[in-house]
């Protein structure tokens, strides 16, 4: 009997050391993914202060960087360039985040803020302050807060029945979202011809005229929040097995579900605030962090890091891929669109 118990015993440790094994291998994988994304990401970002009307070299963008180089060239790369690079970079990341936070609460690679009205309800609180307040950037950035934030409480005391599940979230999301669509079309029709207008095109997510006050007063919100959406990680990651599953090891699963949907929305609100809803980044970031890193699940480090290179590649080609400068939002819808109808045909063929 000692002897079969022993064995038992050597197998469980066996298979403990086993998995702690692919866990330390799976954690140094996206250790130097990240890594490599980061590399990527300083190439593409040194590039785009590179390229434009006034053409420099990369020797001259990392001296005006360093500060060893002054009048013009410092002139375009840190007043003119760097801003809508950090832009990219901050709001990239950001809504990465966001994305991996809905997918993974969710258990869909379908769930994304814009697909459950979030982004909506923050350009609606967005228009409403561009459109009938007329206000400054810091209260566009409190009305779409507040819009995201009253569509989120809305979708989800609408689907709350003994508890949220994913797949009703996302049912009520896209009915909520498609009333909140045709309101913003109302109030677009409604409004001034010209104010009418710089909404129609801040509503298709541009960074064009992106400044400092922004990116600054927009990375200081991001980064907070970015903080608190590391924080509720772990519970995260726990809820993915199930509700049952995570409150068995200790997680309050109402509380942290309505905080990570809260951290979320904000994320999205604050970007929407600067620089209009960019579409598909948030949808498309989380899933390929995940295939890059080779996780059973959403990682918020990898989906941060490819959300920020697709927004800075995607406003790289809409800066340079026509006569004229493109929202950055048309780019996205593209690749987003085609990445979009993969997902939907892998999801198909793996059901059938």
């Amino acid at each position: 009997m000692s002897t079969h118990m022993s064995r038992v015993d050597f197998g469980r440790r066996v298979l403990v050391l086993r998995h702690r094994r692919i866990a330390v291998r799976l954690q140094w994988r996206s250790v130097v993914i990240c890594a490599v994304l980061a590399i990527t990401i300083a190439c593409t970002a040194v590039l785009a202060l590179m390229t434009g009307s006034y053409a420099l070299g990369p020797g001259q963008v990392l001296a005006a960087l360093t500060g060893r180089e002054t009048g013009v060239v410092h002139e375009v790369v840190v007043e003119w360039r760097l801003p809508r690079v950090a832009a990219a970079l901050v709001f990239g990341a950001a809504l990465g985040v966001s994305g991996a936070v809905f997918q993974s609460l969710m258990r869909n690679p379908l769930a994304d803020p814009g697909i459950v009205g979030f982004s909506q309800g923050s350009y609606t609180g967005a228009l409403i302050v561009i459109l009938v307040v007329n206000g400054t950037y810091v209260q566009l950035v409190g009305g779409a807060l507040l819009g995201g934030m009253a569509t989120a409480v809305a979708v989800y005391v609408l689907a709350y029945r003994r508890g949220v599940q994913g797949f009703r979230l996302i049912i009520v999301g896209i009915g909520v979202s498609a009333m909140l669509g045709s309101l913003n079309t109302w109030l677009i029709l409604k409004a001034d011809l010209d104010q009418a207008m710089s909404a129609a095109a801040w509503g298709a997510g541009s960074l064009n005229g992106v400044s400092w006050d922004q990116v600054v007063i927009g990375g200081a919100c991001i980064a907070g929040l970015l903080l608190l959406a590391g924080m509720l990680s772990r519970p995260m990651r726990q809820m993915e097995l199930g509700d049952d599953a995570a409150a068995s090891q200790g997680v309050r699963v109402s509380p942290a579900r309505l905080g990570l949907i809260l951290v979320g929305v904000a994320l999205t609100a604050t970007v929407t605030a600067a620089s209009g809803p960019i579409a598909f980044i948030s949808l498309v970031a989380p899933q390929i962090g995940r295939r890059l890193a080779r996780t059973a699940g959403i990682t918020l480090a990898p989906a941060a890091f490819v959300g920020a290179l697709l927004c800075l590649a995607s406003d790289y080609l809409a800066q340079h891929v026509a006569p004229t400068p493109l929202p950055v939002g048309i780019i996205t819808v593209v690749l987003g669109g085609g990445y979009l109808g993969y997902l939907l045909f892998t999801e198909a063929r793996r059901r059938l």
